[in-house]
C-alpha cells in the first residue's frame, strides 16, 4: 500500500505545476486584455475630451455672435398712444411727429401743449411713376409753425431715385426748397418701395439703393445738414442682408456710411430690429390735439452708449 501510494505520490506533485502552468498561461492573455481595454478606454475619454473641446472651438469660431441692442426694452412706458423710454425714474427720449399735406392746417401750439416734442417735416417727393419732383404744399408752413411753437424740427424726402444722379437731383431739390434754413433735427433719406406694380424704383438692387442714398446724403452734408435714412425692416433689408449676427448689422451701418436710422415698425410691444437705430416709429395712428387726422408718432431714444 505504502509502494503503491509513493508511486502514485508523484505523478499528483508532477500535476500540480502543470495545473499552475496551464493557470498561469490563461491568466496571462485575460489580464493583458484587460490592461489593453483599460487603455483602450482611457485613449478613447481623452479622443473625446480632445473632440470636444475642438468642437466647442469650431462652434465659437464658425457661429457669429447675435445681434445685441443697446437698449433696454423693458425700460419702455406706455400710456394709451405714448411711449417713454424710462431709465431710473426719469423719461430719456422725446416724443415726435412726422407730417405732410395729407395733414392738413396744423394748429402747432397746440401740438406743442400736447407733449410732442419735434417734428419732421415733408419736404418734397419724386413721383413713383414718371418721375417728377414735388414740393409738399404745407412744408414751409409746417417748418414755421413747429419751430415757432418751439419743437425741434426735422425734414425729409419721399424719393423714388433709381439711380445716384436722380438722387442728387433731389437732393439739390431739397437744398433749394430749405433756402438756406437752419434745422435742429436731420434731413432724412426715405426710400421705399411702393404698392403699385409700376412703381420706377421697386426693384432697385442692394448696391443701386446705397448708391442713391449716399448720393443724397452727401449732397445734404455739403450743404450743412445732418442726414439720417427711414426704412422698416424690408427697407433695410434692400441695402444689405440682415441675418440676426452682429456682423450683419455692423455691415448695415457700414452701408449707410454710419449714419442714424429711423426706424418704423407699428402695433408692436417692442422693435424687433435687428440693427441700430435712433428713431422708432412706431405706430402710424396716434392722436395729437392740433391735428386733424392720425399721424405717426415717433420716439427719439437717448444717445447709445
Amino acid at each position: 500500500m505504502r509502494r503503491a501510494t509513493k508511486r502514485t505520490t508523484p505523478p499528483r506533485r508532477a500535476s500540480r505545476p502543470a495545473a499552475r502552468a496551464r493557470t498561469s498561461a490563461s491568466t496571462l492573455p485575460r489580464a493583458a486584455a484587460r490592461a489593453a481595454a483599460i487603455v483602450g478606454i482611457a485613449a478613447l475619454i481623452c479622443l473625446l475630451v480632445v473632440l470636444g473641446r475642438c468642437g466647442t472651438f469650431a462652434a465659437d469660431e464658425s457661429a457669429p455672435a447675435p445681434y445685441a441692442s443697446p437698449y433696454d426694452w423693458t425700460a419702455l412706458e406706455r400710456t394709451a398712444d405714448r411711449l417713454a423710454y424710462v431709465e431710473g425714474g426719469e423719461v430719456r427720449s422725446q416724443l415726435g411727429v412726422d407730417v405732410s399735406e395729407h395733414q392738413g392746417a396744423i394748429d402747432w401750439q397746440a401740438v406743442a401743449a400736447d407733449g410732442i416734442d419735434f417734428a419732421f417735416v415733408r419736404v418734397g417727393n419724386r413721383g413713383y411713376t414718371e418721375g417728377a419732383l414735388y414740393a409738399d404744399a404745407r412744408y414751409a408752413e409746417n417748418l414755421d409753425g413747429a419751430e415757432a411753437a418751439g419743437l425741434a424740427a426735422g425734414a425729409y424726402f419721399f424719393s423714388q431715385a433709381t439711380n445716384a444722379d436722380e438722387a442728387r437731383e433731389e437732393a439739390d431739390f431739397v437744398v433749394d426748397l430749405l433756402a438756406g434754413r437752419s434745422l435742429a433735427l436731420p434731413v432724412v433719406f426715405d426710400h421705399e418701395p411702393v404698392s403699385d406694380g409700376a412703381g420706377r424704383a421697386n426693384d432697385l438692387d442692394g448696391q443701386a439703393l446705397a448708391d442713391c442714398m449716399a448720393a443724397f446724403c452727401e449732397r445734404l452734408e455739403a450743404a450743412g445738414y445732418d442726414t439720417m435714412v427711414y426704412g422698416n425692416r424690408s427697407d433695410m433689408a434692400r441695402f444689405c442682408a440682415i441675418d440676426g449676427t452682429q456682423t450683419a448689422a455692423e455691415r448695415l451701418d457700414e452701408t449707410l456710411g454710419h449714419r442714424p436710422v429711423w426706424f418704423a415698425e407699428y402695433d408692436t410691444a417692442v422693435p424687433s430690429a435687428q440693427f441700430d437705430f435712433a428713431i422708432w416709429q412706431y405706430t402710424n395712428d396716434g392722436s395729437v390735439a392740433g391735428i386733424s387726422t392720425a399721424v405717426d408718432l415717433d420716439l427719439l431714444l437717448p444717445a447709445a452708449s
